[in-house]
């Protein structure tokens, strides 16, 4: 779940870390109230999950009260990346000496929370780890003893040469390892971590991203998701219990168990077609998971075919039918399905299906071929 900058700060607030004050506006009135609030120069940032904001034109220096309320006129509204910009965040214009990065996130070789830093701030750290690779400093953190004074003084020494930014930028990498851990975070950065003229040391913007998994310990955070951010078919598979990510393909796969359903997206890739998605229905026996999955998938138009690829364990092959049974009854499917169910009361699944006039396949290689073929319209 990836969280506003703004919440970010509030984040960062809580561990310590000196942040500029900020205050959201969701029309151009309330910008303008704001800006008038701090006095002097202001940013206007639009609020929304996605990077490259300030090259769409969502992050503006407004000199004055009506400049921010004109930014906020123009950001609000505004497409980025596919997401609509619905509020905005106003705050002090800082004077800035120079713009550093400080990030931290699971790695997964690792397995362990690993620091990126760098003097080169307010780039894309992606861009600088590809054509500038010695100006990154990496640290991975042992899980039983966090990050040491030590190795948060190493991280900061690389970034700054002047003792006094070395002092406190060590700080705010030990206060960010702090919101990191107690937010349940994936990946938290600061870009830029800046030095102002007279030598103090802010985090001007925020970024974080919470593992899922951590939500249920975390209320307070978990209230932080914005689903209007968020594609409507995810909301309705979180809501379903199903995993799901939509990709850009057009066979549109239902399978149980994640590593099935990676090695269906391979097969179907194998015999020359694309997957519209990952959908994983689990190993509930429940037909009414079967028929979300179905009504998520034909919400997606670039969907030719459905592909149900179900190996039975703690899945039930004959709840999976009804629910196909089911599914096809209640909503227009209007593309073709093939299906591959094996394992636990596969016999009865077959039965099921073949009085609904369906049929199922027993083999993976041909359920897959078959899919794909359908999808190009090789029947």
């Amino acid at each position: 779940m990836d969280i506003h900058e703004y919440q970010a700060k509030q984040r960062f607030v809580a561990a310590g870390i000196p942040v500029p004050p900020g205050k959201i506006a969701t029309t151009p009135d309330e910008a303008h109230a704001i800006a008038t609030e701090f006095g002097g120069a202001v940013m206007v940032k639009a609020q929304v999950h996605s990077g490259g904001r300030g090259k769409a034109g969502g992050v503006k220096y407004a000199p004055d009260a009506a400049a921010a309320r004109e930014h906020a006129q123009n950001i609000l509204g505004m497409d980025i990346k596919g997401l609509t910009v619905e509020k905005v965040l106003v705050t002090p214009a800082e004077d800035i000496a120079s713009e550093a990065y400080v990030g931290v996130l699971v790695d997964r070789k690792s397995q362990a929370a690993t620091f990126m830093v760098s003097a080169e701030g307010g780039m894309d750290i992606e861009e600088v780890a590809a054509t500038q690779p010695e100006a990154i400093r990496r640290l991975t953190v042992d899980p039983r003893y966090g990050l040491l004074p030590h190795q948060a003084f190493w991280l900061a020494n690389f970034l700054y040469d002047d003792p006094g930014h070395i002092k406190q930028a060590s700080k705010v990498i030990g206060q960010l390892y702090e919101s990191f851990v107690d937010s349940g975070a994936s990946m938290t950065e600061i870009n830029p971590l800046i030095t102002t003229p007279d030598g103090a040391v802010k985090a001007i913007d925020a970024k974080m991203s919470i593992d899922d998994n951590e939500l249920f310990r975390r209320p307070e955070v978990a209230e932080m998701r914005d689903t209007s951010a968020e594609p409507t078919a995810e909301i309705q598979a979180r809501e379903a219990g199903l995993s799901y990510v939509k990709l850009d393909g057009d066979v549109g796969c239902c399978v149980n168990g994640a590593g099935l359903a990676m090695a269906t997206m391979d097969l179907v890739k194998y015999y020359g077609g694309e997957p519209a998605n990952f959908l994983d229905i689990g190993g509930s026996s429940n037909p009414d998971k079967v028929v979300s999955a179905l009504e998520i998938i034909t919400s997606d138009p670039n969907v030719k075919v459905i592909l149900f690829n179900i190996f039975g364990g703690i899945t039930r092959c004959d709840d999976v039918a009804n629910g196909i049974v089911e599914a096809t009854n209640r909503i227009d499917i209007g593309v073709p399905i093939v299906i591959r169910l094996t394992g636990t009361n596969e016999a009865l699944a077959l039965e099921i299906l073949e009085k609904a006039g369906f049929s199922a396949y027993t083999s993976m290689d041909d359920v897959v071929e078959k899919a794909v073929q359908l999808a190009k319209g090789e029947d």
